[in-house]
């Protein structure tokens, strides 16, 4: 873990060690996946059957066998508790009420008299959902892509998840049943992905790929965009806590180490302008980390991308932050609306002492699925915005082109293109 003092010489450079984290492993793993993603292309399920089986230790003779069943996610929720089933029909419920204040509806406009103009609103068809079942079991990720899907009306929801060894959690299963995903395959990795962006005999093609999923999953789904569309590309979690020295220790403690249990490469970092809170924070996290289960990656997480920082002033903080452009930011200060307006690139934004990133993971109703390594600056959280088009609508009537085809004439001539000129000075003649 470093702790430093954003004035230290050399700081950037130490630092950069965490902003960069995970990118030499990208690099070397591309090849793999392409040979992944050309054999799916080349030989569809028999491909997806092999990869299966050679990494996830899974045996079928079909690919209809690896599609989960009605029977099993019955079975599932004879398995999970009452409570845990109502914990997560609330957080569902929560999410769909979220996202249902993002719908946009198709829209025309009739200001002028002689056109129309403007923007038709249109579901995706079919898209696909990756969900993480390696390190963890993530019902959440389960709900947070289903279900702005279903909000925005996509027509069919097909969920891939990786399942060593034939098991899912049957968490997941009633998360997607809750969530309204139409099928599921036990597949994972580049091969899901490939599966999904070009289909295969048995699993249909999509329109859009959503979901994070490890370095071979970020990978692929880069390698595929264009051929389909993605959410964008998922790197290891990472939260920033800013801190004035208020609160309580142990509590932003508890909220570096909820991303650090995440994997080994998750960043945790609190930047504050109070130096004494910071060796308490220290203090605090060495001491929960033995109360972890997952202590071992979350001190590997820890003690290789996690920081703690002392800067002088709350402005040199903000800066900070805003150069970060983090995926979850926590304003741990006394109060947070008065800097709110200063933070610029966040993926998510938690605001106070009792909000902490867990809540938004969880059943807060905002996505949990955000933008990571610094892209908060460009991308945005998934939302219903990821599972529509917009087409434009233009209607002239002959007066309004009459009107304004002299202009239209003009800007094509100036840019050399004379049949567009063409198009509409031909409809400006005097018929025969």
């Amino acid at each position: 873990m470093l702790f430093l003092d954003i004035t230290d010489p050399g700081f950037n450079q130490k630092f950069d060690a965490i902003l960069s984290r995970g990118e030499e492993t990208g690099r070397e793993v591309e090849q793999t996946v392409r040979d992944i993603i050309a054999d799916v292309r080349l030989r569809g399920d028999d491909a997806v059957l092999e990869l299966t089986r050679r990494f996830d230790r899974l045996e079928a003779a079909s690919i209809t066998e690896l599609e989960v069943t009605e029977a099993e996610i019955a079975a599932a929720f004879a398995q999970v508790s009452d409570d845990e089933i109502a914990a997560l029909r609330l957080a569902a419920a929560r999410v769909a009420a979220f996202h249902e204040k993002q719908k946009q509806q198709t829209w025309i406009s009739t200001e002028e008299p002689d056109m129309m103009l403007g923007q038709k609103v249109t579901p995706l068809s079919r898209v696909g959902i990756y969900v993480p079942g390696g390190k963890a079991c993530y019902p959440s990720s389960v709900i947070m892509n289903a279900i702005p899907a279903r909000v925005a009306g996509v027509g069919e929801i097909i969920m891939v998840v990786p399942s060593p060894g034939g098991q899912i959690s049957p968490h997941v299963l009633v998360a997607a049943s809750l969530s309204g995903v139409d099928r599921i395959f036990r597949i994972g990795g580049a091969q899901a992905v490939a599966a999904l962006a070009y289909g295969t005999a048995t699993i249909p093609r999509v329109d859009k790929i959503t979901g994070p999923g490890n370095i071979y999953v970020a990978t692929a789904k880069k390698l595929v965009f264009g051929q389909v569309g993605i959410d964008m590309i998922a790197g290891p979690s990472e939260i920033l806590v800013i801190n004035d020295g208020s609160g309580n220790p142990a509590h932003i403690a508890a909220d570096l180490l909820s991303q650090a249990e995440h994997d080994e490469l998750a960043s945790s970092i609190l930047i504050t302008t109070d130096r004494q809170f910071a060796q308490k924070v220290a203090d605090q996290v060495e001491q929960q980390l033995t109360q972890l289960s997952r202590e071992t990656i979350a001190r590997a997480s820890w003690e290789k991308y996690g920081a703690i920082i002392v800067a002088d002033t709350l402005d040199e903080v903000i800066a900070f932050s805003n150069r970060i452009a983090p995926e979850h930011l926590e304003l741990a200060v006394s109060d947070p609306f008065a800097i709110l307006a200063q933070i610029t690139n966040a993926g998510a934004i938690f605001m106070g002492h009792w909000t902490p990133e867990a809540a938004g993971d969880y059943l807060a109703g905002p996505n949990h699925t955000l933008p990571t390594g610094g892209t908060s600056r460009f991308f945005s959280p998934l939302s219903v915005d990821d599972f529509v088009k917009k087409s434009s609508i233009v209607y002239f009537s002959k007066a309004g082109l009459q009107r304004l085809g002299a202009d239209i004439v003009r800007i094509a001539n100036l840019e050399g293109l004379e049949a567009h000129g063409r198009s509409v000075a031909i409809r400006q003649e005097k018929q025969g």
